[in-house]
């Protein structure tokens, strides 16, 4: 078994290596494609770079990997996480260019721009010319909580370089909240606080996507953590309240954050539809505040409508579609991509039903699990939603649920070309077949805690919740 010490300073090795890699290579302004295998395999980036993300890479997710088992302090874990994610601050985007369409959804809705109504072609960005191609014409698809928090970065940045680093300390801030609300969900649900904030905080994704990439799951996520936290601290309609409001603002950063409300409203021991009519007004109140008080309304629902545009086999109902048309199939893609759309309605209320009498906390995370499994576009960040509420709850196997994520975080080259465009036949077939295997293993943990007496917020005395 490693030391920590080897575990701690392999893991800074290989962010200092990625450091490098975006330093030579990360997404640069203007866009320009810039690693892709073929100009690896020509030579064209010399071999410093390449060599810098694969090593830098395999050390990150060998030390995180190797980690699980050796935390030996909750301190001990931040202060490495921490250390992890230091590097990467001061140099270009690792694994998207998504930063800078956030900056120009951002400069929009500062210059009093319906960022909704088009994109930069339209409605026009002086930092244009750094959005890939793929975006440009398209509206932003995150709520208005965001883009008020990229609009306050645009303004306050004042350039490109500066809105960068506002959204970084943004995804920075959120990360600290993710990382302030693991061990009270932890310790409610039995688990080490310890083992739960290394699982999520030095998870590759975080490091690389979060802090580098500056995505906006940072934001979604905290706020997601914060709802579950204050309902796991009671039943006074405040806290009702501001569960439902903290909840409603993840909604209005990205609206997947909606499959998780029905299950913080059952952490509330009194009667549920109770608990659910006072959660589900604290979310609309809060959502209502945001998207009229910034002028934006409810636009941003009609924006979802362009965030299907990539195909690719890292979403399993995609891949199912591929692996159709591989076998003569004609068209089956955009058929298998509703069809986990409306299979995700009947697993998510079995999820429900079953957290009444189960752990609904350990339910939300499964929930998000299904989301993502059954979504129609997969990106590696996706995975953090079901990683940073199943650290805190799963007590037992965690090799079913780091196992992707260690996977996932090797996907991106420094720039962002994402490497399952070249293997998207071989790819396919195997995603067909793991996906299988994971839905079999959500059903199962949901099934298995449906089983376990469920302990009270204090978790001193079993009891049954009010039907």
């Amino acid at each position: 078994m490693p030391r920590p010490f080897l575990v701690r300073y392999a893991g800074l090795a290989g962010t200092l290596l990625l450091a490098v890699a975006a330093w030579r290579g990360g997404a640069t302004n203007p866009w320009e494609p810039t690693v892709t295998p073929r100009t690896i395999f020509a030579g064209r980036d010399g071999l410093l770079l390449p060599l810098a993300w694969l090593f830098g890479t395999l050390l990150l997710i060998g030390a995180w990997w190797a980690g699980r088992r050796v935390v030996p302090s909750l301190r001990w874990a931040y202060v490495t996480a921490g250390l992890w994610a230091l590097p990467l601050l001061p140099f270009l985007p690792l694994g998207s260019y998504d930063v800078y369409s956030y900056a120009c959804q951002g400069w929009q809705q500062a210059a009093g721009l319906d960022p909704y109504a088009g994109g930069v072609d339209l409605l026009g960005c002086p930092w244009a010319d750094a959005v890939a191609p793929t975006w440009r014409d398209a509206p932003a698809p995150y709520g208005p909580v965001f883009l008020v928090l990229a609009a306050a970065a645009a303004k306050l940045g004042g350039s490109l370089t500066g809105a960068v680093a506002g959204l970084r300390l943004i995804a920075v801030l959120g990360v600290a909240v993710i990382g302030w609300c693991l061990p009270v969900l932890a310790r409610r649900a039995g688990v080490p606080p310890a083992r739960a904030v290394w699982l999520v905080l030095a998870c590759p994704l975080v490091p690389i996507h979060l802090i580098s990439g500056a995505h906006n799951e940072a934001v979604m996520i905290a706020l997601i953590l914060a709802g579950l936290t204050v309902a796991a601290g009671g039943d006074s309609v405040r806290g009702m309240l501001l569960a439902g409001a903290l909840l409603g603002l993840a909604v209005g950063v990205k609206a997947t954050a909606a499959v998780v409300l029905p299950f913080a409203v059952l952490m509330f021991p009194a009667r549920w539809w109770r608990a659910g009519a006072v959660v589900a007004g604290g979310a609309a109140a809060a959502l209502a505040a945001v998207s009229f008080g910034s002028g934006l309304g409810l636009g941003w629902v009609t924006g979802l409508a362009g965030s299907g545009a990539s195909v690719q086999w890292t979403a399993p109902p995609t891949a199912a579609g591929l692996t159709l048309e591989l076998l003569g199939v004609p068209h089956a893609v955009p058929v298998t991509r509703v069809v986990g759309l409306v299979v995700l309605v009947p697993v998510l209320v079995v999820l429900w039903l079953r957290a009444r009498r189960g752990d609904p906390l350990h339910h939300a995370g499964l929930a998000l699990a299904a989301t993502v499994l059954l979504a129609p576009v997969f990106h590696p960040w996706y995975a953090l939603w079901p990683l940073a509420v199943l650290a805190a709850t799963v007590r037992r196997e965690t090799l079913w649920l780091v196992a992707p994520c260690a996977v996932v975080s090797a996907l991106c080259l420094p720039d962002g070309y994402n490497l399952a465009l070249v293997t998207r036949a071989q790819g396919a077939v195997v995603m067909t077949v793991l996906a299988g295997y994971l839905a079999w293993k959500v059903l199962h943990e949901a099934f298995r805690d449906s089983r376990r007496p469920r302990r009270d917020h204090g978790g001193d005395h079993l009891s049954r919740r009010e039907a």
